[in-house]
């Protein structure tokens, strides 16, 4: 078989070992292999490129193993043309596997032509890759914590987060401070509420403010309130029945609602009849 690459070795790579073997044909046109064995410290790989560099290699291929081929690429990707080879294309053929016979094999495969290799990319791209996929892992990573909160919070019986959009946030986390510091009353002075620092409400000129409302007292043994207006008023839970949304579509109901809201907001409503 036609030998394309003069100079080429095979990296055999594992956890804590790699086999190299180096295949050349002298100017007498004799084919000549020698192999070794070298740690995967930083050291070693550096002996390994100079080992390398002495037979004047050109190409060095090594299979993708793992993340073991990491250290060993960046290390020698200055100096030589790395191939990073794919491990379905190397498959050896049956009987006895060793180390050495996986470097031989390989250094035959780059020598002959017979793998192409993979794309690996530039090392600004690849730092720039461990950078994001870190900073995603990290995203997932709170984000399940903030379930687990969600979780024992349920399970506490504490519905913060219906009364808090967001239980992270400014005003959940000054509650959950509060929950820490063993406030119980969401009508006391230590009630949990947005920071001053909030924005005011622009549509009636209000601060925006968030009650914790939303605590069980299990010393007293009350079951959880699973609204804040309940907690508010202070009065247990009732149904509201099955006719309750036909009886706010009512006309009067719906009159009444509308005084109220107005009488709210500093007006003084009252209604007289229309003239016929």
């Amino acid at each position: 078989m036609e030998t394309i690459i003069r100079r080429c070795a095979g990296l055999d790579v594992h956890k804590a070992s790699v086999v190299a073997c180096v295949r050349l044909i002298d100017e007498n046109g004799e084919l000549q292999s020698f192999t070794q064995s070298f740690g995967t410290a930083a050291h070693d790989l550096l002996l390994l490129g100079d080992w390398l560099s002495s037979y004047a290699v050109t190409i060095v291929g090594m299979e993708a193993t793992g993340v073991y081929w990491k250290p060993v690429y960046t290390l020698l990707e200055t100096d030589f043309e790395c191939w990073l080879l794919n491990a379905q294309h190397l498959q050896n053929v049956p009987g006895r596997k060793t180390d050495v016979a996986d470097a031989v094999w390989i250094a035959q495969l780059v020598a002959h032509g017979l793998v192409r290799p993979s794309f690996v990319p530039p090392r600004e791209i690849r730092e720039l890759r461990e950078v994001t996929r870190y900073r995603k892992s990290l995203i997932q990573e709170r984000s399940r914590e903030a379930q687990r909160l969600h979780k024992v919070l349920e399970d506490s019986g504490i519905k913060l987060s219906s009364v808090a959009t967001d239980i992270l946030g400014v005003s959940g986390r000054a509650m959950l401070g509060a929950l820490i510091a063993g406030t119980h009353d969401p009508d006391g002075p230590a009630c949990v509420r947005a920071t001053t620092s909030q924005p005011a409400n622009t549509s009636r000129g209000r601060p925006a403010r968030v009650r914790s409302g939303c605590v069980p007292d299990w010393s007293k043994r009350q079951k959880p309130r699973p609204g804040h207006h309940v907690l508010k008023r202070n009065t247990p839970y009732v149904e509201l029945g099955a006719d309750y949304f036909e009886n706010r579509r009512a006309p009067d109901a719906y009159r009444t609602r509308l005084v109220h809201q107005l009488e709210r907001l500093g007006f003084d409503v009252a209604i007289t009849p229309r003239a016929a």
